[in-house]
């Protein structure tokens, strides 16, 4: 259950399709919901009034009653953002997806806010505002993955389907080699899932799981398309091996190329 939202508006079409999403969650889970815009500081008072001008419509449009406004200035929008995140007490930031570069809220400074907040983000992709019903979480063995699966679950609404899924990457060896690792993976992973849904409370999502062998990238991509996933589960850091691919390049191709919101948990 989330009790405080915070939307990082940047004025583009995605911050205003992330608001929606935000409310919507925010009227889900009973939650505050506050809207943070950071000014360019190089820009003019000019341009500093119509960017307010746009944010009272975003609000009048999209916000629910009771949404507050919150404008800072600063050189580093990132900073400004996880700096609100802390003081405000925020329990979710939510963001639209970058579809194409923005200098001022850059892809970089998506990565640092990704790497570095302290609480779930959410990237919203997608422009459909209804609750979520169905989730993907990459699952593995580590802390992180786990604690994502886990937020996911109080996210969704008891309606949604969240499937948990494993890749094996199959070290070399032969094939009875490789076949006996990949029902190992299976018993570990069906193990994991079994202690993690005793942990949770019985009135949520139906919870669901499976191992597959191959590319990590190649895998979530065909599932996120025949399961027609709409958002992502990730966690962002870790010690196993598919943890940290998920720091890396494979984080970033998702924060970049969002196929549907993505969800991220440090």
């Amino acid at each position: 259950m989330f009790k405080h939202i915070l939307i990082a508006h940047d004025l583009r079409d995605t911050a205003d399709m992330a608001l929606c999403r935000a409310a919507q969650l925010a009227q889900q889970h009973g939650a505050k919901l506050t809207m943070l815009h950071v000014l360019d500081a190089n820009e003019s008072d000019q341009q500093h009034e119509k960017a307010r001008q746009a944010l009272d419509l975003s609000l009048t449009r999209y916000a629910p009653a009771g949404c507050e406004l919150h404008v800072r200035s600063g050189s580093k929008p990132s900073e400004v953002v996880l700096q609100q995140v802390e003081e405000l007490g925020c329990d979710l930031l939510v963001l639209g997806a970058h579809h194409q570069r923005h200098d001022f809220f850059s892809g970089t400074s998506l990565d640092r806010i990704a790497r570095r907040c302290p609480v779930p983000l959410l990237l919203v992709a997608r422009n459909d505002y209804q609750p979520y019903l169905r989730a993907l979480s990459a699952i593995d063995f580590s802390l992180c993955a786990v604690s994502a699966l886990n937020q996911a679950y109080y996210l969704l609404p008891a309606s949604a389907e969240l499937h948990a899924l494993h890749v094996f990457e199959p070290i070399k060896g032969s094939p009875k080699q490789i076949q006996d690792q990949l029902q190992l993976q299976c018993g570990l992973i069906d193990q994991l899932m079994l202690d993690e849904a005793q942990k949770l409370p019985e009135e949520g999502p139906s919870l669901s799981h499976s191992v597959e062998q191959g590319g990590i990238l190649r895998c979530l991509q065909e599932n996120i398309r025949s399961r027609d996933i709409e958002v992502l589960v990730l966690g962002s850091h870790g010690r196993s091996a598919l943890s940290q691919a998920l720091l890396g390049s494979l984080a970033q191709h998702f924060l970049h190329r969002a196929p549907c919101d993505i969800f991220v948990v440090r």
